[in-house]
Order: structure tokens, then C-alpha cells, then sequence
């Protein structure tokens, strides 16, 4: 009962994930990055040791099939999985398990790869596909949003009661660094992908600053002036209307 996008930025190098499930705490057990690397996600029954483990062979210099299917097979339950892995150079590749519930189903191209199980139908990944490839000029972490805003307006997730609402959702973007640039989590929640569109556009503005505080302190205002000059701004634009 999760659709997730693993996507690649050509221009910039990033990789991320962005995922939102009826399960609690999404964020903290299925999507993996590491920078420079790749990206990975486990669901369904999901298993966080594979994406691990796909990442490590990925640094062991497996191609993203042959991690895939090494990974797999040290899986005794692999039917019940959908693992997908994505690559510094954009490169996908996915698995979904026979024994994974329906609707389930993964869609895979250059810089990115859409998968997802107990959905609607094949429209919720045609719709993510279709945005994350239509928002080709934005920044990564605001195109895989708009893909889970996608997914979930196309009918996201359906179980034996009828609809299941998105409960958690995550967000997960590396760049350069060990750490990730975006690490955001709404881990239960009644409207999950609407809390992370909200925490995403707000922490979206804290960028610039978080990394001046990171890469040149003096030139750093105090956070209490940055949050005053971001009200100002938004002042003027209310005005503006």
C-alpha cells in the first residue's frame, strides 16, 4: 500500500525519493540514498536490509540489474517484495514480487523508476511518470513532490475496505555531501502528502541559510532575522496581490 519515485537530476547529480504509504514511519524504513551513488527504496512487505544491501553492491561496482538481482536472491521472500534501485548516472531498474498485493506494478526510464502495491490501478504510476518527466526544468526535490501529489490525485491507494488514505510520506534528497540536503518525514498524519508538500515549501526557503551556516558562518544572519526577513518578504507579496 505504497507508491514511491526514485528520481536522478541530470543537471545537478542529486538522487532522491519521494514516498508516501497508509503505514506509519515510511520515511525511517524504506527509502535509502547515498550521494554520488544512488537511490533505493523496499516496500511492500518491506525489507530495509535489501536497500542496503543494494546500495553496497552499487559501491562494489554492480550494475543496478545485477545489484538487483544479487539482492534478491539473498532473499528467501523476495515474491513478496518490490525493491527498486537507481543509480549516479540515472540508471533503473526494479522488481515487483508475484506475491506483493494488487494492484501493484513499477514503470522505469532514464533518471527514474515508479513502483507501488494495494494502489488504485496502473493510472497512479502512469500519472507519476508523467508529471516527474513534465517537470523537467524544476529542482529534484519539487518534481518527485508533484509525483506523489500525482500519484495520490490519481487514485493512490484502495484495500479490502475501499480507499486507504496516505498516512506517512517522505522526502529524501542527497547532493554532494554524506548527509542529505532534504531529509523530511511525515510519519502519521491524517493527510500525509498535503503535510509534505507544507513542511517541504517552508523548509525550501531555510536552504540558503542552512547552508551558509555550513559553508561560511560570518556571513550568516542570526535565524530569528532570516525567519523576520522571510515574513517581510511575504508581507510585501500579500500586499502585492
Amino acid at each position: 500500500m505504497t507508491y514511491t519515485i526514485l528520481g536522478f537530476c541530470e543537471a545537478t547529480g542529486r538522487l532522491g525519493v519521494g514516498i508516501a504509504t497508509y503505514s506509519l514511519g515510511v520515511g525511517g524504513k524504506c527509502p535509502q540514498v547515498r550521494s554520488s551513488l544512488g537511490a533505493v527504496s523496499s516496500q511492500a512487505f518491506s525489507n530495509p536490509r535489501l536497500a542496503r544491501l543494494g546500495l553496497n553492491l552499487m559501491s562494489a561496482g554492480y550494475g543496478v540489474e545485477a545489484a538487483l538481482a544479487e539482492a534478491l536472491r539473498s532473499d528467501p521472500f523476495a515474491d513478496y517484495r518490490q525493491l527498486g534501485l537507481l543509480d549516479r548516472n540515472g540508471v533503473a531498474a526494479a522488481h515487483t514480487g508475484s506475491k506483493t498485493r494488487p494492484w501493484h506494478g513499477h514503470r522505469t526510464g532514464q533518471g527514474y523508476a515508479v513502483f507501488g502495491n494495494v494502489l488504485t490501478g496502473e493510472a497512479v504510476l502512469a500519472a507519476m511518470e508523467d508529471t516527474f518527466l513534465a517537470s523537467k526544468g524544476a529542482n529534484l526535490a519539487e518534481r518527485l513532490v508533484r509525483a506523489i501529489e500525482a500519484g495520490r490525485d490519481a487514485g493512490g491507494q484502495t484495500g479490502g475496505t475501499g480507499h486507504l488514505p496516505e498516512r506517512s510520506a517522505a522526502l529524501l534528497v542527497h547532493h554532494r555531501d554524506d548527509h542529505p540536503e532534504l531529509d523530511l518525514r511525515v510519519d502519521f498524519h491524517d493527510h500525509a502528502v498535503e503535510e509534505l508538500r507544507r513542511i517541504h515549501d517552508e523548509y525550501s526557503l531555510y536552504l540558503p541559510l542552512y547552508r551558509m551556516r555550513a559553508e561560511n558562518p560570518p556571513s550568516a544572519p542570526p535565524q530569528e532575522v532570516y525567519v523576520a526577513q522571510l515574513e517581510a518578504e511575504r508581507a510585501r507579496k500579500e500586499v502585492a496581490k
